[in-house]
């Protein structure tokens, strides 16, 4: 899987995004699902997920709150960071997160579309004190029980297509779609020529027919 940027700026990532919402719930007083939407709003979560150094590894937690604040016409008087002693569970929220979304390269968006900020958060016991790789499976079990639905089959859908029309416009077999759809076959192993097809029959991007926690 191509990533947006470089492990080597993966902890500095992850370090900003927690501080981020350690200062917003803390400092500047946000619920976290409010100033987590503001982030994704603002479009500071699309330039961190698609690797602008300005965000990732540019700015710290702080100026990365008062960026989304400012890029959501929501001015805030600066304020001096009262620092936690320890890392609070909003800091491993983010913390966490950043790296999950490194990881399977979905947006923020998408995550918290179907695993909600705070469920994340709920994460924090046990989660904090195991690998980070148990956290991404954690993740991957909850986006797909939210989720049943492969991309493919909601894609189908959304263009108003049968298995048996989709099979017919894109000359692939109908019980290759059906596997496919089932998560019998793996999508993301597919053949080129096949996921090409797909998506010039469903006007989308190869990318979008990828399964992310596969």
């Amino acid at each position: 899987m191509i990533r947006a940027y470089d492990k080597v700026y993966l902890d500095k990532a992850r370090t900003a995004l927690g501080r981020m919402l350690d200062f917003a719930v803390y400092d500047l007083k946000y619920d976290i699902d409010d100033f987590f939407n503001l982030f994704i709003r603002s479009g500071v979560a699309k330039r961190f997920e698609n690797g602008d150094f300005a965000v990732v590894v540019g700015m710290s937690g702080v100026e990365l709150a008062y960026e989304v604040l400012e890029q959501s016409s929501m001015g805030s008087e600066r304020i001096k960071p009262n620092y936690t002693i320890s890392r609070s569970k909003e800091f491993w929220t983010g913390w966490a997160l950043a790296y999950y979304q490194w990881e399977t390269s979905m947006s923020f968006a998408e995550i918290v579309r179907y695993i909600p900020i705070k469920d994340v958060r709920a994460l924090y016991q046990p989660y904090h004190e195991m690998d980070i790789r148990q956290f991404v499976d954690k993740m991957n079990a909850m986006y797909k029980a939210a989720k049943p639905e492969t991309n493919l089959k909601l894609l189908r859908q959304k263009a108003g297509l049968s298995q048996r029309s989709l099979a017919d416009l894109s000359g692939i077999p109908i019980r290759t779609i059906q596997q496919y759809e089932q998560r019998q076959k793996n999508i993301n192993k597919a053949q080129a020529e096949y996921l090409v097809v797909l998506a010039k029959v469903l006007c989308c991007e190869v990318e979008d027919l990828m399964q992310k926690t596969e």
